[in-house]
């Protein structure tokens, strides 16, 4: 496997069955002369045999929580090591979740709190909206934000705790005209900014309501870089996917804009890309280094981003049809990425290990820390 613009690929060497995964550690962050098209990565399947594996976060002992959207299956995957790689067991299915189209059990993040509180927060749908809940292990899930449109198609689901320490939410348009986007009232093609409790957080744009920004048409990845700019990707648009940087406040144009625009009220997305290339869902973060993989693209897409926040050079292309589809593309705390696949489900060719999580360490002149 290659990794375009000249970078090399390799996965690690074979472990020993019953022994635990010998899996590389990160480098430490390039310096300003290093140059990415050198960047050596290994990869390591961690996890095989999920179902639709959606949303990843993680606890406090590096472990992964990992949600399954059809089942509505909350998932441990590691620390503890097995033969095919890290442990994966079952914490709790949640009954409360409907899950059809792309709606399901979602997104779901880990409390700033944990250590103390135990609580999870998920975004799920069920067979009237999609709802933001929070729970502990064992315990009954208890909604918190309710009234997000459902529909087949373009549920959002990307769920966050922000550097700030508010959650972060973000939801589907739900609509074919888009007619939900730009309107101040509906939850609808938005991104939110809510307490624990599920209530607008103090310094939103318009008191007392959740709306963070507007004109989404399907936001399913959420991250923030080290000086604190946020990243959501755009997932769903008929012409073009998107990355953007997230504004307070601002509009990005769905139905409007589809991609970039010459209407200076929208803002226009960082990189965008043909939708048959993109239709990209998770968006992660190491250093300078911003990842986001895509299921119509079969790929991820590398951008190295400035301070001042423009791209430096060409993005670059990893696991072009490699894996089939991917969603979740979140960085870990040991400095690595973990993605996910997403074959199984209805528009996927499912490989007979599928559905997995893959581990993405930069061995060479990569972001990362040691």
């Amino acid at each position: 496997m290659v990794l375009t613009s000249g970078c090399s690929f390799g996965p690690p060497g074979p472990d020993q069955a019953g022994s635990p995964p010998n899996l590389p550690r990160p480098s430490a962050a390039p310096t300003s002369g290093e140059d990415s098209d050198d960047r050596e990565i290994a990869v390591t399947v961690l996890a095989k045999s999920l179902e639709v594996p959606w949303g990843v976060a993680f606890l406090p002992d590096g472990a992964g929580v990992v949600t399954e959207r059809d089942t509505g299956r909350i998932l441990k995957v590691g620390p503890e090591s097995g033969a095919d790689g890290l442990k994966v067991s079952e914490l709790q299915r949640l009954d409360e979740v409907k899950a059809s189209g792309d709606g399901g059990l979602l997104g779901i993040a880990v409390s700033p709190k944990y250590a103390t509180d135990k609580t999870l927060y998920v975004y799920y749908s069920t067979v009237r909206d999609n709802r933001v809940g929070k729970l502990v292990i064992g315990g009954k899930l208890q909604p918190i934000l309710t009234g997000i449109p459902r529909s087949p198609n373009q549920n959002g689901g990307a769920l966050a705790f922000g550097p700030d320490g508010f959650l972060y939410v973000g939801t589907g348009d739900s609509t074919t005209g888009g007619t939900q986007a730009s309107d101040p009232k509906s939850l609808g093609g938005k991104i939110l900014r809510i307490t624990t409790a599920g209530k607008p957080a103090s310094g939103n744009p318009v008191k007392n309501s959740p709306v963070w920004s507007s004109g989404h048409r399907n936001v399913q990845g959420l991250a923030w870089d080290k000086t604190k700019k946020m990243y959501a990707t755009e997932n769903g648009q008929p012409r073009f996917g998107e990355l953007n940087v997230i504004a307070k406040g601002r509009n990005y144009g769905w139905p409007r804009a589809d991609g970039a625009s010459t209407d200076k009220k929208y803002t226009n997305p960082l990189a965008s890309w043909p939708t048959d290339q993109s239709s990209c869902g998770g968006v992660g973060v190491l250093e300078s280094l911003v990842a986001t993989a895509c299921l119509l693209g079969k790929r991820i897409y590398l951008l190295n981003v400035t301070g001042n926040g423009t791209v430096l050079g060409n993005p670059q292309e990893l696991l072009t049809d490699e894996f089939g589809r991917l969603r979740a593309m979140v960085a870990a705390p040991d400095g690595s990425f973990w993605v996910s696949t997403s074959n199984q489900e209805d528009a996927g060719e499912p490989n007979p290990e599928d559905d997995r999580i893959i581990r993405l360490v930069f061995s060479d002149g990569g972001a990362g820390r040691s």
